[in-house]
């Protein structure tokens, strides 16, 4: 300290200041970070959305339009073969005529 220190006591200070300055921009820096990250995935979300979805399909390409009604057709033999076992107990006809039904596909 220096006789200075008492004409000018601002910059007596100034040390300490800069400690909690520097200790203020530490703290608030990976804030900042992490809201420009947050703008940057709002403005871009539509990209990163198309380039997810392309990825998906590349590693699980989307089934042919055959391939997705044979798919439909397995579910409802499937389903109609379930209600006929449901039903073979109480209704055999009935679950007779479900799993001729399920037959012809």
């Amino acid at each position: 300290m220096s006789i200075l220190s008492i004409a000018f006591p601002a910059e007596a200070a100034l040390p300490a200041l800069q400690a909690l300055g520097g200790a203020a921009v530490g703290a608030v820096r990976p804030l900042i970070g992490l809201g420009l990250l947050a703008a940057v995935l709002v403005v871009f979300k539509p990209l990163l959305v198309g380039l997810l979805r392309a990825a998906l399909l590349v590693i699980r390409p989307r089934r042919s339009l055959e391939q997705r009604s044979q798919r439909r057709i397995l579910q409802s033999i499937l389903m109609i073969n379930s209600m006929a076992r449901d039903l073979d107990a109480s209704q055999p006809g009935l679950a007779a005529e479900l799993r001729l039904i399920a037959a012809r596909g």
